[in-house]
């Protein structure tokens, strides 16, 4: 609409009316009113940190300079829908594997909760004593029964003291490198942040946003710590005068946070000047592995979830007809 020169203030009272949202649709029609009153687009974004980041900032303050803010916001959205569609994807992959683990959790505590108490009645009258598998499998069955207030109690605190820790520095840091580093689940996560930054980074650049500012911008971008504070380094390296593969190389000598391919398609870069192709090419490529990742995770999710559920119907069974076999060798 830009370019076929509508005014940025009708275009946003058009957007306003799209958006179902009433917060977003309050922030637009904030942004409009700093907009009318001859404010910048980007300094009247900057007058609602709550749904504009720096970075979308930092690229439409740049290009509005050159007066082709439409290629901005061209670019931007580009970037954003691809971010969307990943994030999206991750989760809709992930959606399967939980409801399968809540299921196998549900069923568990129905069976701790109605089954066992109406079998072990059957072995209380006999006087037996019962294997240790059958002891232990009704001691379970009782302490969900009689002190379920005290494990609801359990959850609530140690969530409060989750989300307490996570909003810490060194917690968020513990839990970024947990998560990087956890089997299957930390493939995707590490794929996705490299998918990212490669988006980020391009569109920063080629809006002729410094180099510095740009590594700075996309750190805090990315919400992960330990990336965060890796790029943080790189960033003082390239700000004296350091290339940034480089730099990349000495702050991660052993390619555990920036792989080895990664640096390779950056140095292309930095010989070639070739930006937008570059960086277009590492979205794609890691884009093309969390998908493969997430593959390789739904595909190892089910099996785990039969050898949990195969494991408490072990249990079951020994504790059952142990107890069965028991009794039934006392009363011959």
């Amino acid at each position: 609409m830009l370019d076929g020169w509508v005014s940025i203030s009708e275009i946003l009272e058009s957007v306003q009316t799209k958006i179902r949202n009433p917060y977003f649709s309050e922030k637009i029609q904030e942004l409009q009113t700093f907009v009318s009153s001859w404010d910048s687009v980007s300094k009247s974004m900057k007058k609602i940190p709550q749904i504009f980041s720096p970075w979308e900032i930092s690229i439409i303050e740049s290009w509005e300079t050159t007066g082709k803010l439409w290629l901005a916001l061209g670019q931007l959205s580009e970037n954003l829908r691809k971010n969307y569609d990943l994030r999206s994807k991750i989760k809709g992959a992930l959606t399967y594997p939980a409801i399968i683990f809540v299921f196998l959790i549900f069923a568990v505590i129905i069976v701790l909760a109605y089954v066992i108490p109406a079998v072990s009645q059957l072995f209380e009258t006999s006087e037996v004593a019962l294997p240790l598998a059958t002891q232990a499998l009704i001691a379970t069955s009782n302490f969900v029964i009689y002190q379920w207030p005290y494990i609801i109690l359990f959850l609530a605190g140690m969530s409060v003291l989750f989300y307490g820790y996570k909003n810490t520095e060194t917690g968020r840091a513990n839990i970024d490198y947990f998560l990087l580093w956890t089997p299957l689940i930390g493939k995707v996560y590490k794929n996705y942040i490299l998918a990212s930054l490669s988006t980020n980074l391009g569109s920063l650049v080629s809006s002729w946003v410094s180099v510095v500012q740009s590594l700075s911008l996309s750190a805090k971008s990315l919400n992960n710590a330990v990336y965060e504070a890796h790029l943080l380094a790189v960033m003082k390296k390239v700000s004296g005068w350091q290339k940034i593969v480089d730099s990349m190389q000495e702050v991660d000598p052993l390619h555990q946070i920036f792989p080895l391919d990664f640096l390779q398609m950056l140095s292309v870069w930095e010989k070639t000047a070739t930006l937008d192709t570059v960086t277009k090419k590492l979205t794609d490529q890691y884009t093309r592995e969390v998908n493969y990742s997430l593959a390789s995770l739904t595909k190892w999710i089910e099996p785990l979830a039969i050898l949990i559920a195969g494991m408490f119907v072990l249990w079951f069974a020994f504790a059952i007809f142990g107890a069965i076999l028991k009794v039934t060798q006392t009363i011959s």
